[in-house]
């Protein structure tokens, strides 16, 4: 079973916020690479605390002000480097578990070798290629955990289920409802600012996502970036999967919720902070009401790849719009007749397995 560490931990306080950051050329801010205001800027690798050190009610607390907690070093080096591998292998179609996973992207770019002339073409990470047409693609594979051994028993982890419902308060344990890998390889566009839980169709609607770095997180890579405080915002927009990659710097929807929030100048007015200088094998912890996007991958030859668990409170059921649902409509019986029937239904311990329940 893979061992997760939680014991070095950043809150917001530990931070950086991205108003104090010299953005590089090119990122989804729009900004010249010029910082925006003076200060001088924490080093992150000295920001962390321990978290034997701060009471699980303390932690919890700031999980729920904030809408994320940061772990340093919670997966050792040399699983990050086998899950990296497992990634490339799981892309070119090689599945150790015997069954695809439930999405994956249709061009596997290291399906087969690539011929320059006489020579066998050297790919880089995610299969780039920079003379393809599909080189500055962000990749995403669902499910991987269906058809990787390894992925799934990170998945399954029970000290991640652990620290997941104690942190949201779930009182009957913590189930895992989806993994999603995004992979940006250099080059790829920014994903917008979005939240998780409205894509996710049970009752209750609590989610939390579990964010797992499998590459050091420099500015350049477009790290992950919280709106601290947005999990309490309304409703407000939720966006859909056709906006997941924008071209107006991926903030729309963002600034359109802040506005319904009464928050009138979004772009001086929120507090964003930036996962930059999270190494490989950190985790970020969210609620899945928190908003949250990444940047560009400015790099010119590296990957940006993360693993996002999604964990759901162990006694969930689906709500009557699962079987309307394109993504959900897969796991109930076929026998459904109406959409208040799928409200009634066991979630299948196979797809929507409980990796942990208090004893």
């Amino acid at each position: 079973m893979a061992t997760v560490d939680f014991s070095r931990v950043s809150t917001s306080g530990n931070l950086r916020r991205i108003d104090r950051i010299k953005r590089p050329k090119g990122h989804h801010d729009g900004g010249d690479g010029d910082e925006v205001k003076a200060g001088k800027l924490e080093i992150f690798e000295n920001s962390m605390m321990y978290a034997d050190s701060m009471p699980l009610a303390m932690l919890r607390q700031s999980f729920l002000n904030d809408g994320f907690l940061v772990f340093h070093d919670a997966i050792d080096s040399n699983m990050v480097s086998n899950l990296q591998e497992r990634l490339e292998l799981v892309l070119s179609g090689n599945f150790d578990r015997g069954s695809p996973p439930d999405k994956i992207p249709r061009f596997l770019m290291n399906s087969q070798p690539k011929k320059k002339g006489k020579k066998t073409k050297k790919l880089g990470p995610l299969g780039h290629d920079k003379d393809s047409s599909n080189k500055n693609r962000v990749l995403q594979i669902i499910n991987i955990h269906k058809c990787d051994e390894l992925f799934r028993e990170l998945a399954m982890s029970p000290n991640i289920g652990k620290m997941v419902a104690e942190l949201a308060g779930w009182r009957n344990g913590a189930r895992l409802a989806q993994d999603q890998v995004w992979a940006k390889p250099p080059g790829a566009p920014p994903i917008v600012f979005h939240r998780d839980s409205p894509y996710f169709m049970f009752t209750p609607d609590d989610v939390i996502t579990v964010w797992v770095a499998l590459d050091d997180m420099d500015e350049e890579l477009g790290p992950l970036e919280y709106v601290k405080g947005s999990h309490k915002w309304g409703s407000g927009r939720v966006g859909s999967a056709q906006t997941f990659f924008q071209s107006d710097n991926g903030r729309s929807l963002l600034n359109s919720a802040a506005l319904l929030e009464g928050i009138t100048d979004p772009s001086s007015s929120l507090e964003i902070y930036t996962t930059s200088g999270l190494r490989a094998g950190g985790i970020s912890v969210h609620n899945g009401k928190v908003w949250h996007g990444s940047g560009k991958n400015c790099s010119g030859d590296r990957p940006r790849r993360g693993l996002g668990l999604h964990y759901v409170p162990a006694e969930v059921r689906f709500t009557k719009e699962a079987a309307k649902s394109k993504l959900w409509k897969i796991y109930l019986p076929d026998d459904i007749i109406c959409d208040e029937d799928a409200t009634g239904v066991d979630l299948p311990e196979g797809d929507f397995p409980v990796v942990w329940r208090p004893t």
